[in-house]
């Protein structure tokens, strides 16, 4: 099965670009979607009724703003909404879906640009979604953790190193806690494919990032490591266009 995770910068925005062509050629198993910007009572038919698919979607309280949304062609077991602690989950960033073989965790992590308590809660949420992916695993579950999260993890991960160690996003905090995050057996599906590969997944709006392919690679799969025999493949579409991220796939296989 594949599965595409694809942060939109606003599924209104997109979707007048052509996505839903895209998305039925593409035909992914299962469609994770971040920074939707939408509402539910905003959403169309047409949004909320894609042939094939099931749809969920949460959002956030403030309208026009973060929220995520799941399609998936098989109907989970079972979907919520938000982790455990109830702080984290007023802006639509965490939508979880039960299957059989595993369960995979969308999110939209925080960006700490804005200040330090931007900065703050952003650790809190990082801090708060180990201690429920450890849970899960704890407990037999297998994980697929997708989505934006807002962090570059290695100088192999952003094309200008040097001039953004102070900026949030490559703070070395956050990229700790990545370490941290690998430490607990969560596994980079791609870089762990691809080691030495250098690719992006977002690139700025300013100074022709994108054209330069001045980017930062923020958007991962991560896969809890009794999971990971199962992952056959990776990938960053760099070519898909419509939003500042590109969207990124994991192909799973599991024995019948």
């Amino acid at each position: 099965m594949r599965i595409i995770s694809w942060n939109v910068n606003g599924i209104r925005a997109i979707w007048k670009k052509g996505f839903l062509d895209w998305m039925q050629e593409e035909s992914p198993d299962i469609l994770c979607l971040q920074e939707t910007k939408i509402q539910l009572d905003q959403l169309t038919d047409e949004m909320k009724e894609v042939d094939g698919y099931h749809s969920f979607f949460h959002q956030a309280e403030k309208k026009g703003y973060s929220g995520t949304a799941i399609y998936t062609k098989e109907e989970p077991i079972r979907v919520w909404r938000g982790l455990p602690d109830p702080e984290f989950n007023h802006e639509g960033r965490t939508l979880i879906a039960e299957y059989a073989d595993f369960i995979l965790m969308n999110i939209y992590f925080p960006n700490g640009q804005m200040n330090d308590d931007r900065l703050d809660f952003k650790m809190r949420f990082y801090d708060a979604l180990l201690v429920y992916a450890d849970e899960l695993v704890g407990s037999g579950k297998k994980l697929l953790i997708c989505g934006d999260y807002n962090t570059a993890h290695t100088e192999n991960d952003i094309k200008n190193a040097k001039a953004n160690e102070k900026r949030s996003g490559f703070l070395p905090i956050e990229r700790a806690w990545l370490d941290t995050f690998i430490e607990h057996g969560y596994v980079d599906a791609w870089r762990r494919l691809k080691p030495e590969e250098v690719k992006y997944s977002w690139w700025s709006y300013r100074f022709s990032a994108r054209k330069n392919n001045t980017g930062w690679r923020i958007d991962y799969h991560f896969v809890s490591k009794n999971l990971f025999a199962n992952v056959t493949g990776a990938e960053l579409h760099n070519d898909v266009l419509g939003s500042d991220h590109c969207p990124i796939s994991i192909d799973l296989s599991f024995g019948q």
